[in-house]
């Protein structure tokens, strides 16, 4: 089991990589060649800059037992399409509940911008931001160790 983090704008890498060292879990931070980082424990991957690069080689290194954050829905989708985890950095852990609303969503929001509409951005980032994140993340995390260490 490992931690995937599709990490180019992630917010919350400090606190994965918290959780990660108490759970001893490994991480692993993909990034694209216009990003630097170095956190001193994660493992990290440099892609090329073209278009969902972070997100194939993300889906290469993917297991079943893996969890991955991501604010992409198209990448949450193939994740969890493979069984693995997936979570936002506000704590909305992708299901296949979701993932249909989340991705029709999308679409609409895309073909308004397409069109030349404006769609209303993010909120700033808050402090509740985080606390969800780690909640919801911890419980990922203590979910799939537990699966992990159940006798067969």
């Amino acid at each position: 089991m490992q931690i995937l983090v599709d990490a180019d704008a992630c917010p919350v890498k400090q606190i994965i990589v918290r959780l990660a060292r108490e759970y001893k879990l490994p991480v692993t931070m993909l990034i694209d060649t216009s990003h630097v980082l170095d956190d001193g424990y994660s493992t990290v991957i440099t892609v090329d800059k073209e278009a969902d690069s972070v997100d194939f080689k993300l889906m290469g290194l993917l297991s079943r037992e893996d969890i991955v954050v991501t604010q992409d829905y198209g990448l949450a989708a193939m994740v969890i399409g493979k069984g693995a985890k997936a979570v936002n950095q506000n704590g909305l852990v992708f299901t296949n509940d979701n993932m249909d609303k989340l991705l029709m969503e999308r679409h609409i929001s895309t073909k308004v911008r397409r069109g030349g509409g404006r769609t209303k951005g993010a909120p700033k980032r808050t402090k509740d931001d985080d606390a969800r994140f780690e909640a919801a993340f911890r419980t990922l995390l203590e979910e799939s160790v537990f699966r992990i260490q159940e006798p067969i």
